[in-house]
């Protein structure tokens, strides 16, 4: 088993997830029946405590030298590794000629499984409600969601399982909790009826189901897939949920219209684009039953439900009272 990016956000949960048995189990987070398959782990900086099971390897993606050998052998490979800043020529380095070299070295080794991680982010803005794959044609409005469009290409080339998860909560989440507090404070009232549908997934359930499809009985066929929860989720429920474990303000009883919602926006500076407001105010939900189901993985409760599983991380990274 090969995995990149094992020392990332979701790389560190389909790591967790393999180490206790692949993915098996009702949907829980704890040990699962199945065996713990031997791990090669690449990185560019090797953990100071390594773990049991798990053999690292020090390269780069975006070193094809690096990567000679790494698939030998291997029954599956994870590709999780990614650049999500906005640095066009990183994306390129690291989301298409990295994940070129990956794949190349795979289909080198002749290793039947491949899983590759991309995201539904290469959709562009909505409003989409409830799309299956390519539904509608992906327009792509970031560096990392352009180059991760093109990445998908090499992956495909060799008959990967490609994932297009959407927002992705839980421990080692630095991004959306952070993101949805600045706007909640710049917008802070229902966003035009808090009726948005979103694509969230927690990122312990993902990486169950990553662990599964590497790990599972029958391969799951080649293609793209959204890889969210089954179950999309308001954007009220989301924000209230947060709220009631302290993790953001809670919004005023007054629900503004989009318009009004964007006035507010403009006209207090801050970090989040209007373009970033939309993804979580307008519906951004996509269709992923479908993965789960091959996989023979159960999506678990969802993330509204496993958000305050998540509540000691939130509150030390973000120094939330609580």
């Amino acid at each position: 088993m090969v995995i990149t990016g094992a020392t990332g956000f979701i790389g560190g949960a389909v790591l967790g997830a393999l180490l206790r048995g692949g993915g098996t189990g009702d949907g829980g987070h704890g040990s699962g029946p199945g065996d713990v398959p031997r791990v090669r782990a690449l990185a560019r900086r090797i953990p100071a405590e390594p773990r049991d099971a798990v053999e690292w390897v020090r390269g780069d993606v975006s070193d094809p030298a690096s990567l000679r050998g790494l698939c030998e052998g291997a029954t599956a490979v994870l590709h999780l590794a990614s650049y999500v800043g906005s640095d066009e020529a990183l994306g390129e380095a690291v989301n298409v000629a990295g994940t070129r070299a990956v794949m190349a070295e795979a289909a080198r080794a002749g290793v039947p499984r491949v899983v590759h991680l991309s995201t539904a982010a290469v959709y562009g803005t909505g409003p989409h409600r409830g799309i299956t794959v390519d539904e509608v044609p992906p327009e792509p409005v970031s560096a990392a969601s352009r180059t991760r469009l093109a990445g998908e290409r090499y992956a495909r080339e060799v008959g990967a399982v490609v994932l297009r998860p959407g927002i992705v909560t839980g421990p080692g989440d630095r991004w959306v909790v952070t993101g949805l507090r600045e706007l909640v404070e710049r917008v802070p009232a229902t966003w035009d009826g808090g009726g948005a549908l979103l694509s969230v997934v927690d990122v312990g359930d993902l990486g169950r189901l990553v662990a599964r499809l590497a790990t599972g009985p029958r391969p799951v066929p080649s293609g793209v897939y959204h890889a969210s929860h089954p179950e999309p989720v308001r954007i009220a429920d989301l924000l209230g949920e947060l709220a009631a474990l302290g993790l953001l303000p809670p919004v005023r009883d007054e629900d503004w219209s989009y318009a009004a919602c964007l006035e507010a926006l403009r006209s207090t500076p801050g970090r989040a684009s209007e373009r970033q407001f939309a993804l979580v105010a307008r519906d951004h939900w996509y269709r992923s039953e479908e993965v789960w189901r091959l996989a023979d993985c159960p999506p678990g409760p969802g993330p509204l439900a496993r958000l305050a599983e998540a509540l000691g991380w939130y509150r030390r990274s973000s120094g939330a009272a609580g």
